[in-house]
């Protein structure tokens, strides 16, 4: 079995500390906006940094949307995270009238707390729906840094949540294709130990 994950690089996204996380789980990072080595890969990521719009736009622009949606139906294991799980969905009251790909049904909305926006720093995982890449990640902190959260219409591929003054999404999954609201490549040992499961996971 190889090591090698592919991350997607469309021009936004925490490329080097995703990179990063992946060598120091033993896995081989591959960061690349080609769209045949990203049709030919075992494992992809989508990280997200920055703005539902300007990500959607970039997606476009670089050509890569069907290729990821391809991705996305094969069955290969395939991680949005942050804004890269964000695009899964149809769209964002972020970016009003901008469709996202679309794979899960629901929309991104803003948070509703009296808590401080951007929901930003540590917070504690409440498991939801089962997901190969959260088995040990009960009670577990990891780290948030959004303004807008997943509302799926599916309630059941919501695989974690946290309490950030109401109930915010951190994780949803379906099949082979898995998504973080958090950063686990800043989230510490817990994240990449969930990185290490992404890299070993074999749907």
């Amino acid at each position: 079995m190889s090591n090698k994950i592919t991350i997607i690089d469309y021009g936004m996204g925490n490329l080097y500390s995703v990179c990063n996380a992946i060598k120091a789980v033993g896995g081989e990072p591959v960061v690349t906006g080609d769209k045949n080595v990203i049709a030919a890969a075992e494992k992809i990521i989508l990280p997200g940094v920055g703005a539902f719009g300007d990500c959607m736009a970039n997606l476009e622009k670089s050509g890569l949307i069907p290729t990821i949606m391809e991705a996305l139906n094969s069955g290969k294991p395939f991680l949005g995270i942050c804004l890269g799980m964000q695009v899964l969905f149809e769209g964002s009251d972020e970016a009003p009238g901008v469709q996202g790909l679309g794979f899960f049904q629901g929309q991104v909305k803003y948070l509703t707390t009296d808590y401080k926006i951007p929901h930003m720093g540590w917070n504690k995982l409440r498991l939801g729906a089962s997901s190969p890449l959260l088995q040990e990640a009960e009670g577990q902190y990891v780290y948030f840094v959004h303004s807008f959260h997943c509302v799926p219409e599916d309630k059941g591929i919501i695989t974690a949540t946290c309490d950030y003054g109401m109930e915010v999404t951190a994780s949803v999954g379906r099949g082979n294709v898995q998504g973080f609201q958090f950063h686990p490549e800043k989230s510490s040992t817990v994240g990449l130990g969930l990185l290490r499961a992404f890299k070993e996971w074999q749907p």
